[in-house]
């Protein structure tokens, strides 16, 4: 009878453990996953700004919150004379199939508007294809996620 007391409890412990172990690793692969979707703070291609991309509805909107630019130098304008901080440039982006989103991004300078299709890479980058009519003959830029410090100013560092 001690031995099956024993075995029991010794049965109960390794179970214990393997609970525990299997929670943890759970819990690790959840905490080392990058994020999939493309709803953040993206840094653009050309290192000049930060786009945050959240939902609006049932679509993802982008709007610019860091601009890369001396304490000194003018807030950038559009092609209306508005600031660009805060300017939603990404509108209207709804599923398009598994992992991408389908709809426009506006180029605050000039105040042209493109098709744009959005996906997150293997590697946790945004890619980001503006065309006009067939995405074949667009360009393609890669984004990546900013983990700066965005200020009051609409700056970052």
């Amino acid at each position: 009878m001690y031995r099956y007391v024993f075995s029991l409890s010794l049965s109960l412990w390794l179970a214990c453990w393997a609970v525990a172990f299997a929670v943890l690793l759970a819990a690790t692969a959840a905490i080392a996953a990058p994020e999939t979707g493309p709803q953040g703070d993206w840094l653009t291609a050309n290192r000049g700004g930060v786009v945050e991309i959240e939902s609006c509805g049932a679509a993802l909107c982008g709007r610019i919150v860091g601009i890369d630019r001396a304490p000194a130098e003018p807030m950038p304008t559009d092609v209306h004379g508005q600031s660009q901080c805060g300017l939603t440039i990404i509108s209207g982006e709804k599923p398009d199939g598994p992992g991408t989103w389908l709809g426009e991004i506006t180029d605050p300078r000039d105040g042209n508007s493109y098709q744009a299709k959005l996906w997150v890479d293997g590697r946790g980058n945004l890619r980001l294809r503006a065309f006009i009519g067939v995405p074949a003959l667009g360009a393609t830029q890669v984004w990546h996620r900013f983990a700066g410090h965005l200020d009051a100013a609409c700056r970052f560092a």
